[in-house]
Formats: structure tokens, sequence, C-alpha cells
């Protein structure tokens, strides 16, 4: 496979390389690196016109947890990853994406695996940048602990039908979150619907509980934890909440969160 390296400069620097590859004709972006740099380059596509349709993304796991190389089964060490690439074999998921105001405008923001606001994106704006460096997921354990000794203050999500409220909630399009963990148990990549976890307290009691009921398999039954399923999800709050994408805080709510159903195509194993 013949190929382009183009290296980042600065945060946010992959969403215009991936734009400017497909306009140069390329058809396979592949991101290399974590999280964040998949949902820069996932968000270049969609700048580029006709983004989605023209080129494949792929993805080679370098960053610090790599959900969605997980959640497809891409190959850790490199040179497995790198075969994959090179055999290209194409599948089709949904692309989900939120939409929120930024300096008075709406803003859109696509994301391939999750999404999330309260007691994580505190933690995010919590986390020290050089331990993330040393230490890696455990500078993520550390800002979120941090997290707990504040006031996590009350979202809501409704789906148009049904309404509920709590300190932390998740959308996955994907089943896994912070690594390996099925926080949304329910999901599925291709099914044209996001899935919702919403934890009602973030206080040691409602933490256990929902350990247990991740540990058992149990999230919606023991866990405590309330489970949407919907096509399009709607947050907000009384207070300023970030909310992130991939990990990376993206603004703030309110924001509305919809999918769009067989819309990216993605290299996997």
């Amino acid at each position: 496979m013949q190929c382009t390296l183009k290296p980042t400069y600065a945060p946010g620097a992959a969403r215009a390389l991936a734009a400017e590859a497909i306009g140069q004709g390329f058809d396979v972006i592949v991101a290399a690196g974590g999280d964040g740099t998949l949902n820069e380059v996932l968000n270049g596509m969609g700048d580029a016109p006709g983004g989605f349709a023209r080129a494949r993304l792929a993805v080679l796991p370098l960053g610090t947890i790599n959900v969605f190389a997980r959640e497809i089964g891409m190959p850790v060490a490199f040179s497995q990853a790198w075969e994959v690439i090179q055999k290209a074999n194409e599948s089709v998921i949904d692309l989900p994406e939120v939409e929120f105001a930024l300096d008075g405008q709406t803003r859109r923001r696509f994301f391939a695996q999750m999404a999330g606001a309260g007691w994580d994106s505190r933690a995010i704006e919590l986390v020290d940048w050089e331990q993330k460096k040393k230490f890696g997921a455990l500078a993520y354990v550390a800002a979120g602990l941090k997290a707990l000794r504040g006031r996590l203050p009350q979202i809501v999500i409704t789906d148009g039908r049904e309404t509920a409220a709590g300190e932390l909630i998740l959308i996955g399009n994907g089943r896994l979150y912070g690594g390996n963990y099925r926080l949304f148990p329910l999901a599925d990549l291709r099914d044209g619907a996001l899935e919702a976890s919403v934890f009602s307290k973030l206080n040691w009691q409602g933490i256990l509980r929902g350990g247990w009921g991740l540990l058992t398999d149990q999230l919606y039954q023991v866990g405590g934890v309330r489970h949407f399923k919907a096509e399009s999800l709607q947050l907000y709050s009384s207070s300023p909440i970030p909310f992130h994408v991939e990990g990376e805080n993206a603004g703030h709510l309110p924001a509305s969160f919809s999918i769009r159903r067989q819309a990216l195509r993605i290299i996997v194993p």
C-alpha cells in the first residue's frame, strides 16, 4: 500500500491534515494515535466535501487507552495493526454527531465511540497532562478522584419521550468506555441508535453499586444505572457543564446528540 506520512504539529492539526488528504485523493485515512487523534481525523473527514463517502477511516492505536481500536478488535502491536490496514477489509458503521453552541454559532462534532458529561468531563478538565505522559490511564483515575471532592451538578437527558437526571451521563455508539469496560452493554455500532447510561448519584455507594453491576454484567439490573436507547438525545443543565467526545472536552451543554446510520466506512481486522 502506497502511503504518505503527515505528522501533526499542534492540537487540532490532524483535522486539517485529514481534510487535506481527502482533497488530494487519498481513500484511506489512518489515525495514528489515541482516541483524541482519531476524533480529529474523523472530523477532518467530515470537513472535506463528501469525505465520508470518498474515504475510509483506519486506526493505528498508539494512544493511552485506544477505546475505539479495542471496540473493533484492532491489534495493539504496531506491525499487526499495520498489516490489518494494508489488507483494507472494509466495514460500515453508524456515525454519531453532537450539535452545540459556541461563540454564538451552532457547531457540529462527529465521534465514533463515546461521549459524556458530568463527572468524567470534569475529570478531563483536571487531568495533569505531565502525569498523563508518565502514568497513562492512572492520570485519569487521579483526576476522577479529585473531581469527586467537588459538587457535581445534575444533568438532564431526554429522548423526547422520557427524561432522567444524573451526575454522570455517558453516551455510546459501541459497548466500551475507558478501556475494556462495558458501560454500554446493549450497544451495537450498526443498529442506528445511541445508548446512554445515566448515573444518578456519584457518591461512594453509587460508585460501588455501579461497579458491581459492571463487574457482573448487570449494569442496568443491579448497578442503579438508567438506560436510554434512541436515535437522538438532548442533554442540558442549569450549570455550565462541559461535555466530551472520545475523552476530549469539546464544548458545553446544552447539546443534541444524534446518529447517521451506516455512514462511516472503516478498516477492520
